[in-house]
């Protein structure tokens, strides 16, 4: 069953991905970085933003693909609620869904300034994938 958890890093968060898939993972990982800014449950998925990003490697991709979250978040003002990934390669195609900050209703708790190269780590562990990494904020 795919799902996102936090973990503790001194003064930034780690955020962990787990899904059947890779893509999955990514997702998840994805949620995991909005939900140290704000409730996800709050977040209507109204509007898509197209996401592309590339790298030569998995580990490199979870952070740039963070760090794409985090630009659309800042530049758009937007939250976002769910995420459609494909990888294909070294390349990462995907869809944000979500809406304009409201910081009344969506009560923004911090700010990410981006994914690091901290306990960084994509693999396969079982049945599942994991995405992790530890962010900025």
């Amino acid at each position: 069953m795919s799902r996102w958890e936090h973990f503790p890093h001194g003064a930034d968060v780690g955020v962990r991905g787990i899904g059947a898939t890779k893509a999955e993972a990514f997702e998840q990982a994805a949620l995991a970085l909005i939900a140290v800014m704000a409730d996800v449950a709050t977040i209507e998925a109204r509007e898509a933003r197209p996401v592309e990003c590339e790298a030569p490697d998995d580990e490199l991709l979870l952070v740039e693909w963070l760090n794409a979250i985090v630009y659309l978040v800042a530049a758009d003002k937007m939250l976002f609620s769910r995420f459609s990934v494909e990888i294909d390669g070294p390349r990462l195609e995907a869809q944000a869904w979500g809406e304009r900050l409201d910081p009344p209703r969506h009560r923004p708790a911090v700010e990410i300034k981006g994914a690091t190269y901290t306990m960084l780590r994509v693999a396969r562990e079982g049945d599942s994938w994991i995405a992790q990494t530890v962010v900025d904020v």
